[in-house]
């Protein structure tokens, strides 16, 4: 009989469809391009935040690499100009992280107590964050890897400090480090170099598989 974690997983053996993956980011730019006028919308925003974190306990970054929304906009829409370098040690770094976390979460708070009693309000600051957030991570996509942004993401630092051990990367011990499934990691990890270890040690991996995919010696895996 199958655990609870094991009917809650879903299958991470290879990348999400490319059709999936649009549906996502426009999903995504609707509710910036219609927040603004429908409060509602933007309710959108922390059902994907508390998902992210939720998911952390089953799957570390699962949700970052296969459900996020804005996730999926860098990965379909803003991949078309996003770099290629290396993403700066100090946005990974965890003072960083946990900085950001700190002062985008008390602006939300703030802004939110301004007009407490209103639902509405409440739809459009949820709006305007996601709106900020995303026009933040474009400048960073572009001088640097699309998905810039998710390195320091704070629903992306939550899941990987609830669950970033769980489900890691399997690398066979036949792996050729030919580094073809670096190339298309998009936040950018060494792979092959931990070949020895046999596990991904990246907490931030977000379980995306197109590593798993690329890989032509078939030595990369997730575990059962």
């Amino acid at each position: 009989m199958k655990s609870l974690a094991q009917s809650l997983a879903l299958p991470v053996d290879a990348p999400s469809k490319p059709l999936y993956r649009w549906m996502l980011a426009l999903f995504m730019l609707s509710v910036i391009a219609f927040g603004w006028k429908y409060p509602l919308l933007g309710f959108a925003v922390p059902l994907a935040m508390l998902t992210g974190m939720a998911g952390g306990i089953f799957r570390g970054r699962y949700v970052c690499g296969n459900i996020c929304p804005r996730g999926s906009f860098y990965d379909t829409v803003f991949s078309l100009v996003g770099g290629n370098k290396p993403i700066p040690a100090l946005l990974q770094s965890s003072a960083f992280r946990w900085g950001a976390m700190a002062g985008l979460m008390s602006f939300m708070v703030w802004r939110i107590s301004q007009n407490a009693g209103d639902w509405q309000h409440w739809g459009t600051v949820f709006w305007s964050m996601c709106l900020i957030t995303t026009v933040a991570g474009i400048p960073l996509g572009i001088a640097y890897r699309s998905r810039s942004w998710c390195s320091f993401c704070p629903v992306g630092t939550v899941a990987a400090a609830i669950g970033g051990d769980k489900h890691r990367l399997a690398i066979a011990h036949d792996c050729r480090q030919c580094g073809v499934c670096e190339k298309q990691c998009p936040m950018g990890f060494s792979i092959a170099e931990h070949r020895d270890a046999g596990v991904l040690p990246h907490k931030d991996c977000i379980k995306c598989s197109s590593c798993v995919d690329a890989c032509r010696s078939e030595a990369l895996s997730w575990p059962e």
